[in-house]
């Protein structure tokens, strides 16, 4: 080469080649494939917790927007001012204006985060206690005439369509003693009550005539379900109510609404109605977030009893009487409770994966060190220090992950919209942090003292040392206390409040630790058989066996590194399958309870007896399997307890078949018993042509009711007949009354012995077949038949946003496990690739066949790979069987509203999440080194075998 060009003055220029440009222009594929793996784990790492925030946030919005009206609305009260006050005052107080600026007001005055829905607030004046309907034209069932309430509510015209007639007005000043009024109906009021334009409904009055009522106009509910019509129900349409008595059956009269207009309320003072004013305020969910919640909490509380509450008794506001009532709190808390229910097991699968992402970051820039070792020594041989060289790596490696990790949080924000910016912008830098410093760091940390050449690093002849026994010992140390606390108080902290400092971290990473503790020690254990093994290898007639096995007690002892990848990779896949399979089985079980077999059909009405051949026609519906006919009598009375206090509510007492309904509670798994615990004690219940009150039955109780009766006989007096009950046996549930408190006795002991419901098992149960089979019975007055399946109370327990978000985040979490983990069995691979296709080149110079190049190299990574997929399935199912009793599903199963109830659904393992994982390391194992014998077969052994190379 000449010598370098001078200047203009004469001194020769130093020609330098940019060590990144020159860098990245030799390994483009690698510098490419660093950036895909970075730019995957900087947008899970982003979109973990915007995932979060968005799921909390939407479940917060549902939870809010799903509650019944007359709860999640703030309603601010007050009673119309007294006879002391004077008339005018009283009358102005009710009129439309003054409301409609206390309105403005209370609204104005809300503290944030509380927000008004506009379109779902109301405010007006109504009667607080209903009032009679006097006219004998109304409908009036029992002899009881209806009960009317009189609402002037504000805003009818935007809430209502007009059918008939025309919107009422105030003519005129209305004052207490005017006399009459408009008012409009909607259809469904108008239909019941016998309604029309022009109707006149009078209703008492208070030191004065009767208020008549005349009905202009007959209006529909644009949209029902909204809190203007749904706070009070009869707004939109009538209710045939139960009068309580002790008549049978008690008697029912209708209530209903009348809607006045807003300026006719003052006529209200001259009824019996004691008239109330009245603003419903209707929460704004789509401007709350999850981070609201707490705050949210606090000004509702100070709101009912509080600050603010003082500042909406404010004479400037609404007056000192005002009153603020609303179960918003109580659906916070819900909220809250169910997340800090579910945030704990979550930042599990979380922090697996994190866990996984971190170490396959790791060996990414690993094994780009180890390509790369021949390169470093030299510059570290020839005076290049450890800075120099460090910052040439972070600054190569830089300008690849940099835009990485930002294009990666690009598409996090883009795909997660609604969440909060800065815990992504964290984990993001987090993940982008590390995919810098893997290369850099290995590299300065390996060549920080010269290396001899072309040493070593059998796994086999590797000797840990104290330093690493130690570290091994305190990370044992972490995971057992770990283990220990969650199996103690569960996932989550010690808190309760529902914050996201209530979750325990350590405790969350148990799975973590008791992975990276397993694949320590198996890295450990893992050359004694490589030992034992090779020795009798090496007296067999071929050498493929024997040079497998040499091959693989040769990997470097950094082969911990893509173990423990795959451990916590399997690990993490099994307890997130397994937290699936768990909730899937829990509303399996809840559906269960529901129905108490695969579908159950009762008898409703007046008639308590399942018609004639109905039993036979159940039968040869398509799908079914068995029926069991059963008489199911409810409120029966237990008898007095020995200081003469009985029971409020009676129990469910099953009179049954015991054979045919033993074989149920062993299908169904509730309640299992031997048929001969309920032997007959013959005559059929049947004493001189009576019931016979005095035979003993045996009985099956549930706990409640079995404590109740004790270990002696005891009187039962019901519908099938008097006798006494022995308890010979408890169980918790039973088909016939899952849930409930009962008692199970021989139907054939029974006086009366009719069944009133059957339920019916079937595999492959057809459910319209079934309610074709059963319409055909039930036409008769008082003998309506239901039909309640058990897939239809499977398909009822929907998710809410914040359960289906974490099943996401599971799902996610067992996909990214099984990417990161093949992705971590390739690096692995990838780092002894050219070293493998060099030994199969020189050993096919030796006349090694194809077929046993195939062999050589599946038998070489065999180990490994088998190492990982049994071991990485041991500790999946040991991780779960120890920490199983720290963890709960039932709030990732169930809403807190079910109507159901779970004793509890603990965690088990499940087989597929354990197995598929496990044989799809095999199976890839065993693919990438049929690719790379194939590859080495098509090039040939030239490139391999050059004079001089290392390898």
């Amino acid at each position: 080469m000449g010598a370098p060009a001078p200047d203009r003055e004469g001194r020769p220029v130093r020609i330098v080649a940019p060590w990144v440009r020159t860098r990245l222009r030799t390994a483009p594929g690698a510098a490419a494939a660093m950036a895909v793996l970075v730019v995957l784990t900087t947008y899970l790492a982003a979109a973990f917790p915007r995932s979060v925030d968005a799921y909390e946030t939407n479940g917060l919005r549902h939870d809010i927007r799903t509650a019944v009206a007359a709860e999640s609305v703030l309603e601010v009260s007050m009673r119309a001012p007294g006879p002391r006050v004077p008339q005018a005052d009283r009358e102005e107080a009710l009129r439309g204006a003054w409301v409609a600026r206390a309105q403005g007001k209370i609204t104005g005055s809300l503290p944030a985060p509380v927000r008004a829905d506009e379109g779902g607030s109301a405010y007006g004046v109504r009667t607080s206690q209903p009032v009679e309907g006097t006219d004998a034209w109304l409908p009036a069932p029992d002899n009881l005439p209806p009960m009317l309430t009189l609402a002037a509510q504000a805003g009818l015209d935007r809430h209502s369509t007009l059918r008939e007639g025309r919107l009422p007005r105030a003519e005129g000043a209305v004052t207490e003693r005017t006399g009459e009024v408009e008012a409009a109906v909607t259809a469904a009021t108008a239909k019941s009550l016998r309604i029309k334009v022009g109707s006149v409904v009078h209703v008492p009055g208070v030191d004065r005539d009767e208020l008549g009522v005349r009905i202009t106009g007959i209006v529909v509910p644009r949209d029902p379900t909204n809190s203007y019509w749904a706070v009070e129900p009869t707004l939109g349409s009538p209710a045939l109510v139960t009068k309580p008595s002790r008549d049978l059956p008690p008697p029912r009269y209708w209530r209903a609404s009348l809607l006045l207009a807003p300026d006719a309320a003052p006529a209200l003072l001259g009824t019996t109605g004691e008239p109330q004013v009245y603003w419903r305020i209707a929460p704004d969910a789509g401007a709350l977030t999850a981070r609201d919640a707490p705050g949210l909490a606090s000004r509702v509380a100070s709101l009912e009893n509080g600050p603010e509450l003082t500042r909406l008794r404010a004479p400037t506001v609404v007056g000192p009487s005002a009153v603020v009532a609303t179960g918003l709190d109580e659906i916070v808390a819900a909220h809250r409770s169910m997340r800090s229910a579910i945030a704990p097991v979550v930042t599990v699968a979380a922090l697996g994966i994190g866990a996984v992402a971190a170490v396959v970051l790791v060996m990414a820039g690993s094994l780009l060190a180890v390509r790369r070792q021949a390169e470093l020594a030299l510059l570290r041989s020839r005076g290049g220090s450890l800075r120099a060289i460090g910052g040439r790596l972070l600054a190569e490696t830089a300008v690849i992950a940099v835009p990485a990790t930002a294009v990666g949080l690009l598409l996090a924000v883009l795909t997660v919209p609604e969440a909060r910016l800065l815990p992504a912008v964290a984990a993001a830098g987090c993940a982008g942090l590390l995919a810098c410093a893997a290369l850099p760091v290995r590299a300065v940390v390996r060549h920080r003292r010269p290396r001899p050449h072309g040493g070593r690093e059998d796994l086999v002849r590797a000797r840990p040392s104290r330093r690493r026994t130690i570290a091994e010992l305190t990370l044992l140390a972490l995971a057992i206390g770990a283990v220990l606390a969650l199996r103690r108080r569960g996932t989550g902290g010690s808190g309760g409040s529902g914050a996201v400092d209530d979750v325990d971290y350590l405790v969350s990473s148990a799975p973590i630790l008791v992975g990276l503790i397993a694949a320590l020690v198996l890295v450990r254990l893992y050359p004694l058989p490589l030992r034992f093994a090779g020795r009798p290898a090496g007296r067999l007639r071929g050498a493929v066996g024997f040079l497998s096995l040499a091959r693989a007690g040769r990997a470097a002892s950094s082969g911990a590194l893509p173990l423990l990848a795959l451990l916590i990779a399997l690990t993490t896949a099994a307890f997130g399958g397994s937290v699936l399979a768990g909730i899937d089985g829990a509303r399996e079980r809840a559906a269960v309870l529901a129905t108490g077999a695969d579908a159950r059909i009762s008898v409703v009405g007046s008639s308590p007896v399942l018609p004639d051949g109905l039993a036979a026609a159940v039968r040869g519906s398509a799908g079914v399997g068995e029926v069991t006919a059963t008489r199911v009598e409810y409120g029966v009375p237990l008898p007095s307890d020995a200081k003469g206090f009985r029971t409020a509510l009676g129990v469910t007492m099953i009179g049954v078949e015991p054979k045919a309904y033993a074989r149920l509670a062993r299908q169904t798994r509730l309640g299992e018993f031997p048929a001969d615990v309920l032997k007959p004690v013959g005559g059929g219940g049947v004493r001189d042509g009576g019931s016979d009150a005095g035979r003993v039955l045996p009985a099956i109780a549930s706990p409640a009711v079995a404590e109740r009766l004790g270990d002696q006989p005891r009187d039962i007096q019901s519908a099938a007949g008097d006798f006494k009950v022995r308890v010979a046996g408890i169980r918790a549930n039973t088909p016939g009354a899952p849930g409930g408190d009962y008692l199970l006795v021989n139907a054939a002991d029974l006086t009366q012995r009719a069944p009133t419901t059957l339920l019916v098992t079937g595999g492959k149960l057809d459910g319209d077949a079934l309610r074709r089979a059963v319409a055909g019975f039930g036409t008769g007055p008082g003998n309506g038949l239901t039909v309640k399946l058990r897939s239809d109370e499977r398909k009822a327990f929907v998710n809410t946003p914040m359960q289906e978000g974490a099943e996401r985040i599971y799902a996610a979490a067992i996909t990214a496990g099984a990417g990161y983990a093949l992705l971590a069995l390739l690096l692995s691979l990838s780092q002894t690739a050219p070293e493998r296709l060099t030994l199969l080149a020189r050993l096919r110079t030796m006349g090694l066949t194809r077929r046993q190049g195939r062999q050589l190299l599946g038998l070489e990574v065999l180990p490994q790979a088998l190492l990982a997929a049994v071991g990485g399935a041991f500790v999946g199912w040991a991780t779960i069987v120890l920490l199983a009793p720290g963890v709960d599903l039932v709030r990732l199963a169930l809403t807190a509203t079910s109507d159901v109830t779970l004793d509890g659904a603990p965690l088990r393992a499940d087989p597929w999440s354990l197995v598929l994982p496990a044989v799809g390391v095999l199976a890839l194992a065993a693919a990438v080194s049929v690719v790379q014998a194939w590859w080495a077969g098509r090039q040939g052994s030239i490139n391999e075998l050059r004079a001089g190379d290392s390898r």
